[in-house]
């Protein structure tokens, strides 16, 4: 009888942690923080490489005019780049946290930690300890890019601005489009 209650304790018990699991990995906040996030990371790294960096793009074919296929594009726009940058950008999701926003109320991610290259970052790491609070946004980040890279690749490509708005809002829909106040 012992057994039988203590089985039917372990099924309740897993039904409540997988189903709040699910609802987590769907969460529509989530999602759209996660690809706010992942705009501003983007944009800050692309604005570290300088603009006059390039690299050769295109095919080593010779064309029927006699020229070569190949060009030069700014490295920050350069798929090698993008994909590098692409592959790790989803472990920064920890450094941002679930808060109020002060004008709105509404719920949104928002950075709080120093990046690499700022004076108080040495002093930041001496405290950092890892959470797992993070995973839901890490989760919704690595999904915004497995099911969007050809979107965030044209639209760095095309230099637009707004990144976060063209992304989130317009090509993938997981923000919803303030109103004619410019409220969500």
């Amino acid at each position: 009888m012992a057994v039988l209650q203590l089985e039917g304790l372990l099924l309740l018990l897993l039904l409540a942690l997988s189903s709040s699991t699910v609802k987590g990995q769907r969460d529509p906040e989530v999602f759209c923080g996660a690809c706010k996030a992942l705009a501003e990371e983007l944009a800050y790294d692309i604005k570290k490489i300088g603009p006059k960096r390039t690299v050769n793009s295109g095919t080593f074919r010779i064309n029927p005019d006699g020229t070569r296929g190949k060009k030069k594009v700014p490295f920050a726009k350069s798929e090698t780049f993008l994909t590098d940058v692409l592959e790790k950008i989803c472990d920064r999701m920890n450094d941002y946290q679930l808060q109020d926003d002060p004008v709105t109320q509404k719920k949104i991610f928002k950075r709080y930690a120093p990046r690499k290259d700022e004076p108080i970052y040495a002093e930041y790491k001496k405290y950092f300890f890892y959470s797992d609070a993070y995973k839901p946004l890490k989760y919704a980040c690595e999904t915004i890019i497995e099911q969007y890279e050809d979107e965030i690749f044209s639209l760095i490509a095309q230099e637009a601005d707004f990144l976060a708005d063209k992304l989130c809002i317009e090509k993938s829909g997981l923000c919803p489009k303030p109103d004619a106040h410019g409220e969500l």
